[in-house]
C-alpha cells in the first residue's frame, strides 16, 4: 500500500520561502504522476502543481513563477519549493500520487503566511 508523508509546513511571513517534502513508501517511479493540492479554510481543495513520471511539470496559474516541484528519486521524495509566499497561499497542503488509476493522499501539512 502506498503511503505519503508530508513535512515542512509552518508559519512564515509574507514574501518568505518554504519547502515542503513528500516522502513515499514506494518508488516514486511507480507513480503516473505526483503533485500537490491545497485547501484553505472554507474553500474547496485545489490543484497546485504536479510532476509526471517523465519529469514534466505543470502548475496552477496562481503559483506559476513562484512554486517549483522537484523530486529526488533515490529518496522517494518530492518537493514543493514555495517562494515569495502570499497570505492567500495559507492552506493545508496535500501530497497526491497516482499509481495506475488509483490516487493516494498524504495527511496534509499546514502552511500559514502572515502579513
Amino acid at each position: 500500500q502506498v503511503r505519503l508523508a508530508e513535512s515542512g509546513g509552518g508559519l512564515v511571513q509574507f514574501g518568505e520561502s518554504l519547502r515542503l517534502s513528500c516522502t513515499a513508501s514506494v518508488s516514486i517511479f511507480s507513480f503516473k504522476s505526483a503533485g500537490w493540492y491545497r485547501q484553505a479554510p472554507g474553500k474547496e481543495r485545489e490543484f497546485v502543481g504536479r510532476i509526471t513520471a517523465g519529469g514534466s511539470t505543470d502548475y496552477a496559474d496562481s503559483v506559476k513563477g513562484r512554486f517549483t516541484i522537484s523530486r529526488d528519486i533515490a529518496k522517494n521524495t518530492m518537493y514543493l519549493q514555495m517562494n515569495n509566499l502570499e497570505v492567500e497561499d495559507t492552506a493545508v497542503y496535500y501530497c497526491n500520487a497516482v499509481q495506475g488509476v488509483l490516487p493516494f493522499w498524504g495527511q496534509g501539512t499546514q502552511v500559514t503566511v502572515s502579513q
